[in-house]
């Protein structure tokens, strides 16, 4: 139901809310993230999965292609796990996107910087997807 609901254009901060908390929660549970990342290793879940969430950047294929770029990348995919083991590294993550919910972009700033500065994996994973254009597409104006 949260799904649906988001998929509709005019959803309300509530629903992107409960949809963070219920991804929050199953990303603390061990199993529920191994699971998770295991099928995301398998091409068949990842790419439907990838083109889906990509679909709404069509007016932007550098985009499109970097991140799907990043995705295809076994190392990417590698420090991505890296990250998401680590407890604090998770909890400075949920605290960011809190901060962005909000539009409290110092916050923001402020635990991206951290992440960056305190966790080696974080920053492996940064300069990983910077080679596949991420970063700089991102910061393209559409």
């Amino acid at each position: 139901m949260l799904l649906a609901t988001l998929s509709v254009a005019d959803h309300d901060r509530e629903v992107e809310r409960s949809l963070l908390s219920l991804l929050r929660s199953g990303l603390d549970t061990i199993e529920i993230r191994e699971a998770v990342l295991l099928l995301l290793d398998q091409d068949e879940v990842r790419r439907p999965l990838v083109a889906a969430a990509l679909e709404p950047l069509g007016d932007r294929p550098g985009q499109v292609a970097a991140i799907t770029s990043a995705a295809e990348d076994p190392v990417v995919r590698r420090e991505v796990r890296a990250v998401l083991d680590s407890a604090k590294a998770r909890g400075l993550i949920w605290q960011a996107i809190e901060n962005q919910v909000s539009d409290n972009r110092l916050g923001l700033i402020r635990r991206a910087a951290v992440l960056f500065v305190r966790h080696p994996s974080v920053r492996r994973l940064v300069w990983a997807v910077r080679r596949h254009g991420v970063l700089r597409e991102l910061r393209r104006k559409p």
